[in-house]
């Protein structure tokens, strides 16, 4: 066969278009004496095409006939291989695509001849035949030659297609079973005496329970023992322990003939730390006390194997009761769901893209989705109650339970993915969930799956496809058919029932399911194209909602905006074409009360979350909203119809601002939540102060407008202090203030004053009017002699007072003094007027420092709410708010002089200033953001939960999760959010006493 030099023999060309991928080696392989009798005979290379791995395969087959005992047996399996092509195709099926199986024929070259049974497709070898199969193993070592030897005949049914992958998920479950019994049967010969005494039942957990078994997977088990024969007790539970870790040691254990499987115990009650084998009673006592919910969804798929199967059985009537309560345990999806998370944070980062089993959109995927609608619906649907994920998922559609054409797709995907793991398995007869990188790989296990055409890309394409569906339908499958219980159904199809639909919603956290499901049927029945449109959008809201801390508010407010835009065309339109409006819309709703309150009094502004590149969500720059605000004002016929216009802006603009903080803190299905909580921070702080200052400007045009027509007879203007003129107001912060005036050239000095005061009383009026839009409280009781002094001053009344008379505290005040509307002039020299005074050229005396460290003192003893805890206020507890903004402007007061980028109103650029300068060390001054950050988030956590301003975490337990939520904690995690922000205030607190009382400032 060999070709003349230079030029390539017609067998090489015929090679390389069967598929192989060095024809060189398979010619030389070909000339080679084992096959010469059958190198030219087209029926072999037409078989060793149709492989998985031509090349493999063929190495295989020569090692094959290398291996038997002489040249009848060697012509033999020829003449065989020639003739029967079911024999002909399962035996170089399995050389090209298991190097393993192609490894164990090698050392034992007669097992081909298994290859020959089990031909019809409906003929399938149960537990009976493997226990005939491995029956002549009378010690470990003809155990594992025995099972591979069963094994092969499993692997060549398998890639030739005769059975389909849940066929042969059983078949190697049933191949576990007789090996468990096997190796049990070993051990008892092994002790007789133990054996005599005890009762043992091996029960079958995981996917062997299941029925749906890997080539290469832990074989989980649990085992029960009682005493037999009037047997002591503990005597009987010793030797059934030495039985089962016998038995253990026989399946796991490696040998020269590598090892079968290990048999992994760690399911039993309390794992590896509890006793190996228990009674019944022992058990049934530990599910009923102390069990948790994971070990529940376990027993779903616990099936008596080996040993006393009748003790088995009553076993598993014993526990199944539970099982089926268990999703009538508190927080019971919860608990499930962060075991999912759980599982997926533990894969390592360079495998999450890989993972197969485990990874988002992998096999778990569709298994937890699958045992939680057992869990919760099998209590009283018994049709659910099978250990198989597939024939579960069945019942399940069949129930109504899950949609036809979803239960579809998840079978079909998990087929596929259940497939390629099989494969990748078998070629090493390895245990893995990774799918390979390498192309030689890929390319075979493509070829394995039928896909012949660039197996490579066609392979990669269809695993990212059905990826991509398991992780759409993973949580749509929990919460489609709750929508199809309300919503009126095309004739012929199911739905749940309300018991049914009532429990679904109870187990996803709905605390009112009675009136969700009366929600549900408001938004979902009927025949109209906006029901029509509900119900596609509906499915999903119901799942964004339950990963809220409040999903029945939620839907409430849901159905509120519905109701009130329901008659508007763009809105379910936006809902349903922008992908991000619906998840956007979702979040805000169930985050608390204050974001669908705001929307509520004007629900048009949901269109602002609809843009697909989030700028419906980006705050307005101060410039923009006073345009807008002004322009409002101009076109009103009267101050109070402008201040309303006003207003409402500010409603909208709060709206904005509190849509992108919630959706910033939680992160959405395309974009995590923000890292730079900082940046939220300053994001809210820059918005609602840049809005206020905007209000305010629109509430003096307008009131100097009607009043005074263009001009007032004095200039005026509006100084911001403390938040506001930091650019640090939250929610529910009031405008702290000064009012300074001007008279204007020849304008009568009291007329001036008469004026300026009537400017500011109607403005306060006119923004404190109840009304639909949340009112503006204006507090100017920092000015000179507070509450006792004027409400405004002249520019010159303030020169003469802080000449005179200010005391330490005003100057400390105004540190956060910044012009924010009207006329910019006087402001500028407002400002200069107050700059000496904030920033003292030699910085603060002693005697100063020391009176601003007793005011800090008394503030803490004195201001504190009674009964509160202090560790937990994030104003005025340790660490909190005042801590670190007290120590920052201890530090511009003593230093603003001379450094000037100390000279800002706002707390983070002082410290990053302070740092800057060497006054902080870089660590300390890390600490006194990290908590003047988390307080911040604190006080806007609070306000966005409960609709009104607060310094303290709630003590309702839902209020408390949602905070905690916006926080970034999961469900039953506030006490790690408690626990996180007393060891931040803890440190902040340690760095202020250095930096405000030890002299460090």
């Amino acid at each position: 066969m060999t070709s003349a030099p230079g030029r390539r023999s017609s067998t090489f060309t015929r090679l390389l278009r069967h598929g192989f991928t060095d024809p060189s080696a398979a010619e030389r392989l070909l000339d080679g004496p084992e096959l010469a009798a059958v190198r030219n005979d087209p029926v072999l290379l037409d078989a060793l095409g149709a492989t998985a791995d031509p090349d493999l395969a063929l190495l295989g087959l020569v090692r094959l006939l290398e291996a038997q005992p002489g040249a009848t047996a060697r012509q033999e399996l020829l003449d065989t291989l020639i003739s029967a092509k079911p024999l002909r195709d399962r035996l170089l099926g399995v050389l090209g695509a298991s190097d393993a199986l192609a490894d164990h024929l090698a050392r034992h070259p007669k097992d081909w001849q298994a290859l020959v049974t089990y031909e019809p497709r409906d003929l399938h070898p149960g537990v009976e035949e493997f226990e005939r199969g491995l029956a002549g193993a009378t010690d470990p070592v003809a155990l594992r030659v025995a099972y591979r030897r069963c094994l092969l005949s499993i692997a060549a049914r398998d890639v030739c297609g005769t059975t389909e992958i849940a066929e042969t998920a059983a078949e190697l479950a049933d191949l576990a079973t007789a090996t468990l019994r096997a190796a049990l049967a070993l051990a008892g010969a092994a002790a007789p005496e133990d054996a005599a005494l005890c009762r043992l039942a091996v029960i079958a957990m995981g996917k062997c329970g299941g029925h749906e078994l890997n080539y290469v997977s832990d074989v989980d088990v649990v085992f029960v023992g009682e005493a037999a024969n009037g047997a002591d007790e503990g005597k009987a539970l010793r030797a059934a322990t030495r039985l089962a870790s016998h038995m253990m040691r026989i399946c796991s254990e490696t040998t020269v003939e590598g090892s079968i499987w290990p048999v992994d115990a760690n399911l039993r009650p309390e794992g590896r730390n509890g006793p190996l084998v228990r009674t019944l009673a022992s058990h049934l006592a530990y599910y009923q006390r102390w069990a948790k919910t994971w070990e529940f969804q376990a027993l779903l798929k616990a099936r008596p194997v080996a040993g006393d199967l009748a003790l088995g059985e009553e076993y598993v009537a014993a526990l199944q009761p539970l099982v089926w309560q268990a999703a009538e345990r508190e927080n019971f999806v919860a608990d499930v769901q962060k075991m999912r998370r759980r599982v997926v944070e533990n894969i390592p980062a360079a495998e999450v893209d890989r993972q197969l089993k485990l990874g988002p959109g992998g096999l778990r995927d569709v298994e937890f989705a699958v045992q939680l609608l057992q869990l919760v619906h099998g209590r009283a649907d018994t049709s659910l109650r099978s250990g198989t994920t597939l024939d579960a998922l069945k019942a399940l559609a069949a129930g109504g339970y899950v949609g036809r054409a979803d239960a579809a797709q998840l079978d079909d995907a998990y087929r596929f993915l259940r497939s390629l793991e099989h494969r990748i398995q078998l070629y090493r007869l390895r245990r893995t969930h990774l799918v390979p990188e390498d192309e030689a790989d890929l390319r075979r296990l493509g070829r394995s799956l039928g896909l012949r055409t660039d197996p490579v890309t066609t392979l990669t394409r269809e695993w990212r496809r059905h990826t991509a569906v398991v992780r759409r339908l993973h949580e749509k499958l929990f919460y489609r058919p709750l929508l199809d219980a309300v919503a009126q159904l095309a004739p012929g199809e199911t739905r749940l029932s309300a018991e049914a639909a009532r429990e679904r919603l109870v187990a996803l956290g709905y605390a009112d399911p009675a009136a969700a499901l009366r929600h549900l049927e408001a938004l979902a029945s009927g025949v109209t194209r906006k029901a029509a449109i509900q119900r596609t959008l509906l499915p999903v809201l119901l799942g964004w909602f339950a990963d809220s801390a409040d999903p029945d508010a939620g839907l409430l407010n849901f159905r509120k905006v519905s109701d009130a835009l329901g008659k508007t065309p763009w809105y379910l339109r936006l809902l349903r074409d922008e992908g991000a409006a619906a998840e956007n819309l979702a979040r805000v709703l169930s985050a608390g009360r204050l974001a669908p309150d705001l929307l509520m009094r004007a629900p048009e502004a949901v269109a602002l979350l609809g843009d697909g590149d989030g700028a419906g969500l980006r705050p307005r720059s101060r410039a923009h909203l006073e345009q807008e605000v002004l322009a409002a004002v101009r076109r009103a016929d009267n101050a109070a119809q402008g201040v309303t216009a006003a207003r409402g802006v500010r409603r909208r603009e709060l709206f904005r601002t509190a849509a992108a903080d919630i959706i910033g803190s939680y992160g959405t299905e395309s974009q995590p939540a923000e890292a730079d909580r900082g940046a939220l921070v300053d994001l809210v702080g820059d918005a609602v102060s840049d809005l206020t200052a905007a209000t305010l400007a629109g509430t003096l045009r307008a009131v100097v407008r009607e009043g005074w027509g263009d001009t007032l007879p004095t200039r005026f203007t509006i100084i911001g202090m403390g938040r506001f003129g930091g650019h640090e107001l939250g929610y529910g912060s009031d405008a702290d203030v000064l009012f300074v005036h001007e008279p204007r050239e020849g304008a009568d000095e009291q007329e001036a004053s008469r004026a300026a005061h009537k400017v500011v009383a109607e403005m306060r009026r006119l923004l404190q009017i109840p009304s639909a839009d949340p009112p503006l409280l204006v507090d100017a009781d920092l000015r000179p002699e507070g509450k006792s002094g004027p409400l405004v001053r002249t520019l010159k009344s303030y020169e003469a007072y802080y000449r005179r008379w200010s005391l330490v505290w005003e100057r400390h005040a105004l540190l956060r003094a910044e012009p924010v509307a009207g006329d910019e002039d006087l402001g500028r020299r407002f400002t200069e007027l107050i700059d000496p005074l904030r920033y003292p050229a030699g910085g603060l005396d002693e005697e100063a420092v020391r009176e601003i460290r007793r005011l800090k003192a008394r503030m803490e003893s004195e201001r504190l709410p009674r009964g509160t805890d202090p560790k937990l206020h994030a104003k005025l507890g340790p660490g909190g708010l005042s801590d670190v903004e007290w120590t920052v402007q201890l530090l511009q007061l003593r230093h603003g002089a001379e450094e000037p980028g100390l000279r800002t109103t706002r707390t983070r650029q002082a410290l990053a200033a302070a740092r800057a300068a060497g006054l902080v060390r870089e660590e300390d001054a890390a600490i006194l953001d990290e908590a003047w950050v988390l307080a911040t988030r604190v006080r806007n956590a609070v306000m966005l939960v409960r609709g009104r301003a607060g310094d303290t975490f709630p003590t309702q337990p839902r209020e408390l999760a949602a905070v905690g939520r916006y926080l970034g904690y999961g469900p039953g995690h506030a006490g790690d959010m408690l626990d996180a922000y007393r060891r931040t205030a803890r440190r902040a607190r340690g760095v202020m006493e250095e930096l405000f009382y030890g002299g460090g400032a």
